[in-house]
This record gives structure tokens, sequence and C-alpha cells, in this order.
């Protein structure tokens, strides 16, 4: 996925664009981010929970134990999608909901929350869109190796089959994984994210078992009649000169996940760079046909481009093991409050390569976004930066379709400020504002546009 930043064209604002009958607009959560309720009804603790309350690891000390207290307030929150006119709402799971342990018999409290949050959704005629894992491990099986350990993917599909049997008759698209890369590389490599492991060593294991976790639990959905079943991959080009840091880079965010999944094999490249850290003795026979039965989507959270370039010397990122001599500049472009470079052309490319290079398997945009210093006055947020990243993201993921990508939907990044993992509440992704203090809900400008976007079904 090699592009040179020099001839990457910037999109313009092109005039009015619509896009194709039937296409999906929604927006995004996740489980720990919003819902709070931490010790509510029989939930248990999971890997988040523990790491946020290790000194250090997240800003300021913040926990997901309030959030957005989304758990009670979910009927405003339904209300506020109504409102904005989303025909679809992406959220996940909250495994030690379902299963304190991550194990055993179903909790029927934590269930009986989702019943009322698909059946509010229904109501409001909004289509739900469930994520049974979006980084919440129940504490007990990281206790016993988690992702390293091939028992949490067996796991993983017993609890899937639970959440389908209870949502499944209401719920038609199931993603099972939500960005294995952050979970394996942000959380066993470099320790940034929860459990907070570093070994590097290891996060190749936690990668196979995360990509079979996720073919176990299609498996199990298929076999219980499942509608729709895909997998989200958060995924970057990756620009550069220098074509060897290319490759491995790509290997290690992109290729690693797409090509077992789409198409049964991992990279030869990625498997004898990892060789110093792995034999890869855990991937056992059929496996890899597990990891690769076939899914009917695949969901692209998609927010900027990798730029590398090779220097002798350099250390390896802790995120990328087995990057040695390749060094990360960032780009002279704006920037968003997490520091990420603002370049929606990345989204073309992405969206037209995995159209060309894993053919047949129909795309959504489940996350973009972006995190700005917003301010609330008089009543309202005036984030012109936000509209203008999204504007830019949309006219890219348009273009794609022009250029042949089968993008079916757009789900932006978030509906709601919410804990942002390491970063606690000081980042803000949200179309609207959340004021943790009072739990006041405030849509912002970008709000606003987006739900003229979805009204018009364009641009």
């Amino acid at each position: 996925m090699t592009i040179s930043a020099e001839k990457s064209p910037i999109l313009k604002d092109s005039g009015p664009l619509r896009f194709p009958e039937g296409f999906v607009w929604g927006a995004a959560t996740a489980a720990y981010q919003i819902e709070g309720a931490a010790r509510d009804d029989g939930r248990g603790p999971s890997i988040w929970d523990t790491f946020s309350r290790t000194p250090g690891k997240v800003h300021a000390g913040h926990t997901g134990d309030v959030a957005c207290d989304h758990y009670h307030r979910y009927p405003e929150d339904i209300r506020i999608m109504g409102d904005l006119g989303l025909s679809a709402y992406r959220f996940s799971i909250s495994w030690p909901r379902i299963q304190p342990d991550g194990s055993g018999p179903a909790n029927s409290r934590g269930l009986d929350f989702y019943d009322r949050l698909v059946d509010g959704l229904h109501g409001a005629g909004i289509t739900p869109i469930v994520t049974l894992y979006h980084w919440d491990l129940p504490q007990t099986l990281e206790d016993r190796g988690g992702w390293t350990n091939r028992e949490t993917a067996e796991r993983f599909a017993e609890y899937a089959e639970i959440v389908h049997a209870r949502l499944g008759d209401r719920v038609e698209t199931w993603t099972t994984l939500n960005e294995p890369w952050c979970s394996a590389f942000l959380g066993y490599a470099s320790g940034i994210h929860a459990p907070g492991r570093t070994e590097p060593e290891l996060s190749f294991a936690a990668v196979h078992h995360l990509l079979l976790g996720h073919g176990l639990a299609a498996g199990a959905l298929r076999a219980a009649g499942a509608g729709r079943i895909g997998i989200t991959l958060n995924l970057s080009p990756v620009l550069g000169d220098d074509a060897e840091a290319v490759s491995v880079v790509d290997g290690l965010q992109n290729r690693i996940f797409l090509d077992p999944v789409l198409r049964g094999e991992y990279p030869a490249d990625v498997v004898g760079r990892a060789g110093r850290f792995t034999d890869w003795s855990f991937v056992r026979e059929g496996d890899l046909e597990i990891i690769s039965r076939p899914i009917d989507l695949l969901g692209v959270n998609y927010y900027n481009p990798q730029t590398v370039a090779a220097r002798t010397g350099e250390p390896a990122n802790p995120v990328y093991p087995g990057s040695e001599g390749i060094s990360f500049p960032r780009p002279d472009v704006p920037k968003t409050a997490m520091g990420w470079p603002v370049q929606p052309f990345g989204l073309t490319d992405l969206l037209v390569r995995l159209s060309r290079d894993y053919p047949g398997t129909p795309l959504v945009i489940t996350e973009n976004g972006a995190a700005f210093d917003d301010v609330v006055e008089a009543g309202q947020v005036h984030d012109t930066d936000r509209v203008a990243y999204l504007d830019g993201h949309l006219r890219a993921a348009h273009a794609a379709i022009e250029a042949g990508a089968d993008l079916r939907g757009y789900l932006v990044w978030s509906l709601l400020d919410n804990f942002e993992w390491a970063e606690g509440y000081a980042k803000r992704f949200g179309i609207v504002h959340v004021d943790y203090a009072t739990q006041q809900r405030t849509p912002k400008d970008s709000a606003l546009w987006y739900r003229e976007v979805v009204g018009r079904n364009g641009l």
C-alpha cells in the first residue's frame, strides 16, 4: 500500500455528491467507553477496569466506571440518534456483563440491558449492528493468559453463541472483533493499552488467537443462523519512498490480519520477519481454514496513513515488533488533537486497494472521526475542524466508490464524547458533547451537519 506523499491528491470540495441508494448512515460507540455502571447487575471486572486503576497507565487516573452513563441513559441517546436521522448504530457488548468470569452460564441481567437497547433502537427505526469484542476482556481470562492463550479463543465462541441466542432474532449484522491490531500490539507488545504487557514475542500468539476467536465465533454464529457476519480492522495506507520499510509496516499493520481472514494464509514476509520472536508453533493444523471462513462484510476503521522512512540504527517502534531501522516521520499537514495527520486521500487509496486485492467482500466504514479541543459556548459547540474532517473523508469515500470500491455504509466515530482509553476523558471524538459532571448531552455543529448529510444521502 505505497503512495508518495508528494504525489497524493488532497481532495477538494467538488460540489454536491450523492451516495448509492441504500447506503447506510450511522454512528458507533464501544461498551467500556460509554456504558459506565461498572459494577451494576452482576458485571465482572475487565482488563480495562484493572488497567485504568494501575497508576500511570491512563491520563489523570480516569476510569470507565461512569463514562457517559449510557447504561442508564440509553433512551436519551437513542432519541438523539433518532433526531439525527441515523439508520444504524454500531455498539459493542460488554463480555464481562454477559459472563463475569469469561465462561460459564450467562448473566441474564447483563443480557437484559442489551435486550432493552436493541428493542429501543428498533422502536426508533435504527438498525443495531453488534460488535462482540471491543477490548474489554474479562479479567479472569487475562489471568489465565488472555489472548496469548488458545483457551480465550474457544471461550469467545461460546460467548458469541450466548449473545446470539438472546439477540439473534432482532440483530442481523454481527462483527466479531474490533481492531485486533490494537488488542495484540498495543496490549501485549507495547503495553500502552490493557492488559499492559510488554512481551512482543507473545503478541504474535495474541494476533493468532484473536483471529482464531473470530473464526470460531463466525462459525458459531453461522451455525445459529446469523444474518451478516464480519470483522472490523483498523487499516492504514503506508506512505514512504523506501519499499522495504513500507512493506514491513504494511505487513504488521494490515496484511497480518487481511491475509489470514480473506486468503487463509499469513504473509510469508511477516512470518519470516517475526521468526526471531516466535516459531509460530501456536498455529495448528486447520486453524487458517477456521480463520478464513467466509464473511459477509469487512469493517474498515480509518483515521490516517502511516508515513515511514528507512533510518539506520533506529530502534523498533514498540507497536510494530521487528521494525528496527524504520522511522515514523510526521508529515507537515494539519493534525487532530491526538496528533494524527489529517489525510483524507488515504481513505480513498485504502478502500480501492481492499476492493482490488481482496475482491468479493463488501466494505463498511465502521469508524472514522477526529478528536478536537471542543468548547461549549452559549449551549453550542462550533467544531468547524471536525466538520471539515468529516466532509473531506466522506468525499474521499465517495471517490473510492466511483473508482470501484464496494462500500456499503459509513459509521461516524463517535456518537458521544467518551472514555478515550489511555487518554481518559482528555480527548473528545463525539459529534455529541458530553459534560461528564452533569451528563448533559449537547449536539455539536458536526452532529447537525451530519444530520443534513444523512437526510440528503450525500454532500
